[in-house]
């Protein structure tokens, strides 16, 4: 990793110009806030514990324990080669404008245009993800403390309300949400304190580190360990997910052809570190496995609490996670409005011209807010028919978020040499890093589209692949037939009147 001062001499504000925008939004956030909302996002107590079950039941404590490792340097790979992109073309326009930069000028227009579709897919399954999750461990905490009955509808409605309290704070409180954004890094990071110390000292036993380390359990009715390991791989990779927000935020970020780099790798590494240590917390202080799985209120990590520490320690630390969670939501349905807005600006989704408005008063764009809050929920809507919608979801966002997350790096290696780097670059180790973060995005593509549970039935279809397909075919019909003429071309007329349109209406501002 290196910071060449050679072609650092730009301003922020010039080098943007540069990229062919104007300054508009404020910048007012630091290489910390910046690098913060990223940590925020990937929330090793969001991703680690919500499915800790899969994990659980699909390779158990091993696969938990050596995924995370493994997983983790990963991500590492595709977070340092997107990084080095993001450092030559510090803009909030983020993945579909670096694709339109690195492809060919004849087929730039269509790499952009389907980048910023799987882009697209991936924000809402991640948002969908994050608050399912956070409903499921909410009713958990009612069930314990209201004998909540916890069913599918009753989990399909606490998911709604969640999704419309982050969108509610989305349109009307846009300062409130910065001020939680700050507080919700020092959340997750005394949280995971507390709880991991928690478990560590007040329980009176815990497992063996051979029980952490090599128990291998399968309980998904296929046959095949190895892949019954891979599959178990999703747990982890779909927690790495969400640090593009940091290449999102440069617009508003000092330094920002540093500061945005280092804030995807420094929030990659830092989860790592801190998901291991919370994964090896749960899995020594587990009382009971089979307990665990078969708790009333459907979430182990509450049931795995309830038994290390009590009652009323449990479910105090289970609001410790349930609040992080909701920070976690909360800033992905911030993410993926910016999104939804940037990329209907461009005229890129249905009805553009109402998801990339602006309420003038709060510079929110307010409906671009309740369309990603709308596409989570109907993302999980299935759960009430299907019992693996959950891991159907999460399966979504890998594969919608990596394959946007990788597209620029392919792009940039077939560039070769023509690449002009930014300030932070690999150096030698450009081309082996995009190489394997390449290869490894290919990998799990293909893998969290199979099925994750035998027999497969439609109560236990995984529906990724008809998700993925579904929206790729739909974004591949429209293209041929009318986008390819206009998408980011600067001589059509569509274009030109939606920059006319554009020219006086208020810009979002980004908390």
């Amino acid at each position: 990793m290196t910071e060449d001062a050679r072609v650092s001499g730009l301003s922020d504000e010039e080098r943007l110009a540069q990229l062919g925008y104007t300054q508009v939004l404020a910048r007012r956030m630091s290489a910390f806030s910046n690098y913060a909302v990223s940590f925020t996002i990937i929330s090793v107590l969001s991703g680690c514990l919500t499915l800790y079950l899969f994990g659980m039941n699909t390779g158990g404590p091993a696969v938990i324990t050596w995924g995370w490792v493994a997983v983790g340097l990963m991500t590492l790979f595709v977070g340092l080669a997107m990084a080095e992109i993001c450092s030559a073309y510090p803009t909030s326009a983020g993945l579909y404008f670096w694709a339109h930069r690195l492809a060919p000028p004849r087929t730039a227009a269509a790499w952009a245009w389907f980048t910023g579709w799987f882009n697209v897919l991936g924000q809402v399954a991640v948002t969908a993800g994050i608050d399912f999750g956070a409903a499921s461990f909410l009713g958990a905490y009612l069930n314990l403390q209201f004998d909540f009955e916890v069913t599918p509808g009753r989990t399909i409605l606490l998911f709604a309300a969640i999704l419309i309290l982050h969108g509610l704070l989305n349109t009307f409180g846009v300062r409130i949400v910065g001020l939680l954004n700050s507080v919700s890094v020092w959340w997750h990071v005394i949280g995971v304190a507390v709880i991991v110390g928690a478990l560590t000292f007040v329980p009176d036993q815990h497992q063996s580190a051979s029980f952490v380390f090599t128990e291998f359990v399968n309980n998904t009715g296929w046959g095949s360990s190895f892949y019954v390991v891979l599959l178990g791989l999703l747990m982890a990779q779909y927690t790495f997910t969400g640090y593009d927000a940091s290449a999102h935020m440069t617009e508003e970020t000092h330094d920002a052809s540093t500061a945005g780099p280092k804030g995807i790798v420094q929030s990659i590494w830092t989860s790592w570190i801190a998901g291991f240590v919370l994964l090896l917390g749960f899995t020594f202080a587990i009382q009971s496995y089979d307990g665990a799985l078969t708790s009333p209120t459907g979430v182990p990590p509450a049931q795995i609490l309830l038994d290390a520490l009590g009652a009323t320690a449990g479910k105090l630390l289970l609001l410790v996670v349930i609040g992080a969670q909701l920070f976690c939501g909360m800033a992905s349905v911030t993410a993926n409005s910016r999104m939804i807005y940037a990329f209907s600006r461009d005229g890129a989704l249905p009805y553009s011209n109402l998801w990339h408005t602006v309420n003038p008063r709060t510079r929110t764009p307010v409906a671009a807010v309740w369309l990603a809050a709308l596409g989570a929920l109907v993302l999980g809507l299935p759960y009430l028919i299907n019992v693996t919608a959950y891991a159907a979801v999460t399966s979504i966002a890998v594969i919608g978020l990596y394959i946007a997350y990788v597209i620029p790096t392919l792009l940039r290696l077939r560039k070769g040499e023509a690449f002009e780097r930014g300030p932070w670059h690999l150096g030698r180790w450009s081309r082996p890093i995009g190489i394997v973060a390449v290869v490894w995005v290919g990998v799990i593509t293909i893998l969290f589209m199979l099925p994750q549970v035998s027999p497969v039935t439609w109560e236990t279809f995984n529906y990724a692949p008809v998700a993925v397909l579904a929206v790729l075919g739909f974004a591949a019909a429209w293209w041929f037939a009318s986008a390819r003429h206009w998408f980011l071309n600067p001589d059509h007329e569509r274009t030109r009147a939606r920059e006319a349109a554009r020219a006086g209406a208020p810009e979002p501002l980004d908390p």
